[in-house]
């Protein structure tokens, strides 16, 4: 459980991340569409782990190393947005897969 500083850092991130996302689709997402699902920072405030859906484009893989690859360029921009803290907490990338595991359930579920 995180603190309240924690959960406000965690959404200004998410929402930050989501406009940029949205805005350089083409060049940094390769074209798809990429959804910010959660974003958890650690207590030292140092490390945002954030989980994207990727929908409608290339390989997730392809546009997943494809952010890995500009994540300076992303961390960067949401610096510059979030002026009011001292040290951005580095960014790392990983696919949220709950949506694909939450329909194969659904799937396994109906076939009984």
């Amino acid at each position: 459980m995180g603190s309240i500083r924690q959960s406000r850092i965690e959404g200004v991130i998410l929402e930050e991340l989501s406009v940029f996302f949205q805005r350089n689709a083409r060049e940094i997402c390769l074209g798809a569409m990429v959804s910010v699902t959660v974003v958890r920072v650690t207590s030292d405030l140092s490390l945002a782990r954030c989980y994207v859906s990727i929908f409608a484009g290339p390989e997730k893989q392809e546009v997943l190393e494809s952010i890995r690859e500009n994540v300076k360029k992303v961390r960067g921009e949401v610096g510059k947005r979030l002026k009011n803290m001292r040290k951005i907490p580095e960014l790392l990338f990983f696919i949220d897969d709950s949506l694909d595991y939450a329909s194969q359930i659904d799937v396994l579920l109906k076939k009984n």
